[in-house]
């Protein structure tokens, strides 16, 4: 092939576009033409014209926008109405009316605004704020129907919940389909009206209610999808609307000008009539000849012209003998000019597509060479800006040399790029039906079959050639499925929808549940077209709901009831009692150290052992009413028409004595006990939730007395647990209100015989008791862990009272702080003792804190690391209590203490040659050798500090010193 033929070819597959149907105008002809023109007046006129029909645009999108949404607000309406009567008896009054009342209003409100709309001139219509108040009316009714779905509609049982929420849906659907011509309006109502609901129910953590919130964020992002395509569509039919009016205007100003060179024409013709009229007259016939010639051929010209636009298409005729390609319109199509003539050359002719070039050559050299009778192909032409449309080209070489080679060739050009968008769209709609998991059909008025898709065959079992042509009537597998059809039918006549269960049968005969929803599709004229149905299997939700229903009322571990059942079976067994006079016990059981073999083992091993202690535990009361797991290790048993006390206490024995045989879990055997409490009816109490209480109370009590015993329910027990529960809420107050006081008890220096420091020692001043001493309160402040905010308080009440003693000029002495094991738990107790130093000003070392050794040995390495850490920051430490626990030698060379205080037990009852004497006198020796000072606590007589100071006591604390006294008084001792 010839250079000169290859670019032939390449020259005949250019091709050219119009303007995309959104865009700007700014390569159209008319607009193009209007620019050259020198007449500023035109050009004005031009851009007049194109603002104008921008605002026609706006004005018509509005137009629709008022009057889709009718059908909507109606939706709107009635769902108002129902909300009401399917709640009003068991859900919130106030809420339901304000809210429907409110709906209700809004739905007249916007009636109105749409009437007003239709009322209004064209040229009020024209302004934008009718689109803005449509916008702002839209946000509204998201806000109220979101509130509705979040707040309303999950009220009651599951199919009102369905109900309700397919009124919400069916308001949402028809709205945002309403609205699917501005994405704005779209958005207005859907973003406020499902994406808070679907969050919400998301968020949730209900089952159902996720459910729900995976359905809301369906509905939403399928309606975004159909409103992103509807508003696709309408976009692009207004702005081909403005393309037309667009070229009408064009074709106005060129019949004008016409008109106006034919009158100058016709003067000039008739200023020269005169000195024309003898050759007029020799040439008259040739001259009326010529006229019909011509009138003739511009009549055929326009007759092409409008046919050519009318058809959108592009002529090209190529001059091959000169590289030369003539063509009309293409201006238009692509942009490249107005001039009738493109070089082969020429920069500015458009490109195919490079994915697309083989193929067009390939089709091209095939015609040229006479293998085909016609050219034609589709391709992508490319444009300036680096975009591209779709063309279609078809022509057919007219002239041949004696040899066959092509000299001319004419053909058309069109663009097809809408066309192959829509093609695009519908081919990926009919891919999203196909792969749907939902099975979903399309029928005929008359509920034929005309198109489903896989998953509803793999649904029914049939074929897609077995459904398709088959009426749904025929395929139904009763009687009463038939009879359900024609009740569908009516509904779909008379609201356009239904939803609803049906029992199918699939093809195999297996009977199933399923859910259809079912909605028709009118043309514009409002006829009947199609029934769209979607369908899907409700057999895994049933069970799913049989297993919610079971987890509801089960333990799932265990497989013995759990809470709720228990509470419904034991008020049903307390009516009983009362009817029959027959008595009732409850068990109630609670594994002992099962929190520490949960911790060493792991939850799994733990889960194991809590199955085998439900084994035996339904083994040994088969015949009990109801067993029940009620959270962690704790067990409740009720028994009905129970014998005597002492078959009470023989079955609970036996109980004890299976859980207490060895459990073998993995490689290990594990063996373990359980507390047990039993309350009677109606020796005890004729309420369920009294006896469960007071079964608890008892289990308490077996605990607190070690443990692998019952023990049944007394007064005494309620009477202690609620004087420990009320004494609990006024020490909460009193630490709130500042009812709490320090007294310090002052320690002597044995050495020096003098006040070396003082032991912080709190007291509680009750407003109707008076002062009370530790003693009755420290243990339940430990128990309940207000021994947090109670040690907090002497803390920073002594370091500010050291402090204040300093500054008074009386004696820097230092003060002792007792500690609770739960405040070195804490994380952060030595930013505590840091930030207490900090804003009192007490220097670091005038501080000693105390720790008894059983606090110490419960947890030696996080004691250890503590203690390390406090006597980085300078503060003093001492053991407390020392030789009443495991007293080692080991233990006190790993503690960084600075005191060892010998307990008062020990010096109680101190002489020269009794037992604890000695002890007294091993543990000063044991001490000094670890370069530790000993601290003697409950000196009360002037020989025990006689004995002590004879054998090198360093400090003595007692009453033969001084009682704890207030701060007031024991300044007066430091004097």
């Amino acid at each position: 092939m010839t250079g000169r033929q290859h670019r032939a070819i390449i020259g005949a597959c250019h091709s050219a576009t119009p303007t995309a149907p959104n865009a700007q105008y700014k390569n159209n002809p008319m607009i193009d033409s209007a620019q050259a023109n020198p007449s500023a007046s035109m050009a004005m006129e031009d851009h007049a014209a194109f603002n104008h029909a921008e605002t026609d645009q706006l004005t018509e999108r509005t137009r629709l926008l008022y009057q889709g949404s009718r059908l909507a607000l109606l939706l709107m309406m009635i769902t108002s109405l129902v909300f009401p009567a399917v709640l009003w008896t068991e859900g919130p009054k106030l809420q339901l009316a304000v809210w429907s009342g409110a709906t209700f209003a809004l739905v007249l409100l916007r009636l109105q605004q749409t009437r007003s709309f239709a009322k209004a001139s064209a040229l009020e219509q024209q302004h934008s704020r009718w689109y803005r108040s449509f916008l702002l009316a839209s946000v509204a009714s998201g806000v109220t129907l979101g509130y509705a779905a979040i707040e309303l509609a999950l009220y009651g049982e599951f199919l009102q919940q369905t109900v309700l929420l397919g009124s919400l849906a069916s308001v949402f659907f028809a709205g945002c389909v309403a609205c699917g011509v501005s994405l704005r309006a779209f958005g207005a109502l859907a973003i406020p009206g499902l994406l808070p609901p679907a969050a919400v129910l998301l968020g949730s953590g209900e089952p159902q209610l996720q459910g729900w919130g995976v359905l809301a964020a369906i509905v939403l992002l399928t309606l975004s999808m159909i409103a992103w395509q509807m508003n696709k569509l309408v976009t692009a039919s207004l702005a081909q609307r403005l393309h037309n009016q667009l070229l009408i205007r064009w074709l106005e100003s060129m019949r004008g000008e016409a008109l106006e060179l034919n009158g100058e024409l016709g003067r000039e013709i008739e200023q020269r009539r005169h000195a024309e009229g003898r050759l007029r007259e020799a040439f008259g016939g040739l001259e009326r000849r010529v006229i019909e010639r011509t009138a003739a051929l511009r009549e055929s010209e326009a007759r092409l012209s409008l046919a050519l636009e009318a058809s959108e298409l592009g002529m090209w005729d190529w001059d091959m003998a000169n590289d030369e390609v003539h063509h009309s319109r293409m201006d238009v199509i692509f942009g490249v000019g107005q001039s009738d003539r493109l070089r082969l050359a020429d920069q500015r002719r458009p490109e195919v597509h490079p994915e697309d070039g083989r193929r067009v050559r390939q089709v091209m050299i095939d015609h040229l060479k006479g293998r085909t009778d016609s050219y034609a192909v589709q391709y992508r032409a490319m444009l300036s800006d680096g975009s591209s449309v779709w063309i279609e080209d078809r022509g057919r070489v007219t002239e041949r040399d004696a040899n066959g080679r092509a000299l001319r060739m004419i053909g058309t050009r069109r663009d097809i790029s809408e066309s192959h968008r829509q093609a695009e769209q519908l081919r990926l709609a009919a891919t999203v039906f196909e792969a749907a998991g939902e099975g979903m059909a399309i029928m005929d008025p008359e509920f034929n079959l005309l198109a489903v898709n896989q998953a509803c065959c793999t649904l029914s079992g049939f074929s897609r050639e077995e459904l398709i042509g088959s009426s749904v009537a025929l395929l139904a597998s009763s009687e009463d499925s038939r009879q359900q059809y024609a009740a569908i039918r009516a509904s779909l006549a008379q609201h356009g929808s239904w939803q609803g269960e049906l029992i199918e049968t699939r093809k195999n005969g297996e009977v199933y549940p399923q859910w259809a929803q079912m909605r028709v599709v009118h043309d514009r004229h409002g006829n009947v077209t199609n029934v769209v149905a979607f369908v899907s299997d409700l057999s895994v939700r049933r069970q799913v709901e049989e297993r919610l229903r079971y987890l509801t009322h089960f333990d799932e571990l265990t497989g013995l009831a759990n809470r709720s059942l228990l509470k419904e079976r034991l008020h049903s067994a307390c009516e009983r009692s009362r009817c029959s006079n027959r008595g009732l016990a409850v068990f109630y059981i609670d594994l002992d150290r099962f929190k520490t073999l949960n911790e060493s083992l792991g939850h799994e091993a733990a889960d194991r052992l809590l199955r085998e202690v439900s084994r035996r535990l339904s083994h040994t009361f088969s015949d009990a009413d109801t067993i029940a797991r009620l959270s962690g290790d704790e067990f409740v048993v009720v028994v009905e028409g129970h014998g005597s006390l002492a078959s009470l206490a023989h079955s609970g024995s036996r109980l004890l004595s299976r859980i207490s045989k060895p459990i073998q879990i993995d490689d290990q055997e594990l063996v373990i006990s359980a507390s047990i409490g039993v309350s009677l009816m109606p020796d005890n109490s004729r309420e369920a939730t009294s006896l469960l209480l007071q079964a608890n109370m008892a289990m308490q009590h077996a605990k607190h007395l070690g443990g692998n015993t019952l023990q049944f329910f007394t007064e005494r027990l309620q009477v202690s647990s609620l004087e420990n529960l009320k004494l609990e809420n006024q020490l909460r107050r009193a630490i709130e209100e500042g009812q709490l006081e320090v007294f310090y008890q002052p320690r002597l220096s044995v050495a020096e015989d003098g006040l070396d420091a003082a032991e912080a020692l709190v007291r509680w001043r009750h407003p109707q008791k008076g002062l009370i001493a530790p003693g009755f309160f420290i243990p339940l402040a430990e128990e309940t862990g207000l021994i947090i905010a109670l040690g907090e308080f002497v803390l920073r009440e002594a370091c500010r009272q050291a402090r204040q003693w300093q500054l008074d000029g009386l004696a820097a002495i230092r003060v002792s702080v007792n500690l609770s094991v739960k405040q070195l738990r804490q994380g952060n107790f030595v930013s505590l003792v840091r930030q207490v130093l900090e804003e009192t000003g007490l220097p670091a070392d005038r501080l000693e804190l105390e720790l008894t050794e059983s606090q110490l040995l419960d947890d030696i390495d996080n004691a250890i690391s503590i203690s390390r850490q406090l006597r980085a920051l300078g503060v003093k430490l001492a053991i407390d209590d020392f030789g009443t626990g495991y007293s080692s030698l080991s233990y006190l060379k790993r503690f960084p203490v600075d005191y060892v205080k010998i307990d008062r037990s020990f010096i109680s009852e101190l002489d020269q040659v009794g037992e604890d004497s000695a002890i007294v006198r091993a543990i000063i020796a044991m001490v000094h050798s670890l370069e530790l000072k000993v601290v003697a606590e409950g000196v009360e007589t002037q020989a025990q500090a006689d004995f002590l100071k004879a054998h090198d006591c360093d400090e003595m604390q007692g009453y033969l010193i001084s009682r704890p006294v207030p701060p007031e008084e024991f300044a007066k001792l430091l004097v």
